[in-house]
């Protein structure tokens, strides 16, 4: 089979160019992944009682991951999507020795700096491609160190980040088509394209502008070359509205969960949205290599979006959200929540005092 990526160098460029942690002696360490693992579950009930929504199939515990094993924890899920993926275009063909060679390891040392930068920045994951129906992942160095540059309470911020993770866990544990939907939208995307080798090479170039957007935060390359039928628009458009609604409604459920349980939540969320309005390099170089800086507004619009339908139509009306594929907000709809309250609930569904 065409080797796409050298998984292994990928791990070992990871690895090599992470950051290092913040300086925590052996007890601290020891303490700090005890407290994560008990918050996840005290978090688990909180999202449960707020949201109404229970899983429905066994998930497994938290793992509390350091930045080198988040690498591999996503390199071991993106080796069991694109792998596949990669043998079924290219027919099982094999290129030539040198260019398999070198493409491979090009892409590798590639993937690996992608996500060299990304294991010192993410704070959580719900990781949904290495196994059904998928492992909740946090980032315990990466929480210390926010939490210190924020000079945030350690118990209320690791609460308040453990909600917002749990709810993402929640979303594709009590929902229990979201995992298969979400993949395929994913293998819907590459089928949509005009195939074959023209699309390895355009991953490949993918691959390679997110890199050097890491290396080169004013890079002004896009990935959109791949992009390149309506089909594959529409899929992009349809994950977008996902991504939206997921990342909308895990921070709505921070917003309303923590007043309650977390003293200190308006100065973390006060000093959090100063950082992330001071600019996430990688992040601002994703939203203007996919050419989405538009479509951005749309994710701050997610929160917006889920109190709005909560006003409408109360929780157990926005939680039909989740019945099935066709309940999920279509992209024009988040900036106008009657616009899905009227299609899912029916033009006399909205009840203004439901919230």
């Amino acid at each position: 089979m065409a080797q796409f990526v050298d998984w292994d160098l990928a791990a070992a460029t990871a690895g090599a160019l992470g950051k290092s942690g913040p300086r925590v002696s052996l007890a601290e360490a020891t303490d700090v992944v005890s407290d994560l693992r008990r918050l996840t579950e005290e978090a688990a009930g909180h999202v449960a009682d707020y949201t109404g929504l229970r899983s429905q199939v066994a998930h497994p515990p938290v793992r509390v991951v350091d930045r080198r094993d988040w690498a591999a924890a996503n390199i071991v899920g993106l080796r069991e999507v694109i792998s596949p993926l990669v043998s079924r275009l290219s027919g099982d063909k094999r290129p030539g020795p040198v260019t398999e060679a070198i493409g491979s390891r090009l892409t590798g040392v590639q993937a690996g700096t992608v996500l060299a930068y990304l294991s010192g920045r993410v704070l959580g994951q719900y990781e949904v491609f290495s196994g059904d129906p998928g492992q909740l992942l946090l980032v315990a160095p990466n929480i210390v160190e926010v939490e210190r540059k924020l000079g945030a309470d350690p118990r209320d911020f690791r609460l308040w980040v453990c909600l917002h993770e749990v709810t993402h866990r929640t979303q594709f544990t009590a929902v229990p088509w979201m995992r298969a939907y979400f993949l395929g939208e994913v293998q819907a995307f590459v089928d949509a394209s005009q195939g074959g080798e023209h699309l390895l090479e355009r991953l490949r170039r993918g691959v390679a502008t997110l890199s050097d957007a890491v290396k080169d935060p004013e890079s002004r390359a896009s990935v959109l070359d791949i992009v390149q039928t309506p089909a594959q628009r529409a899929v992009l458009d349809r994950l977008t509205a996902l991504m939206t609604l997921l990342e909308g409604h895990a921070e709505f459920v921070m917003d309303g969960v923590g007043p309650q349980v977390i003293p200190s939540v308006e100065s973390i969320r006060a000093a959090f949205n100063r950082r992330r309005e001071a600019g996430n390099p990688l992040e601002k170089a994703i939203r203007r290599v996919l050419g989405i800086e538009v479509k951005m507004r749309q994710y701050a619009e997610g929160r917006k979006f889920v109190h709005g339908v909560v006003d409408r139509v109360g929780m157990e009306g926005f939680n039909r959200i989740f019945g099935s594929p066709l309940t999920l907000p279509r992209l024009e709809e988040l900036g106008d929540p009657d616009a899905w309250v009227a299609r899912v609930h029916g033009p006399a569904g909205a009840n203004p005092t439901a919230g």
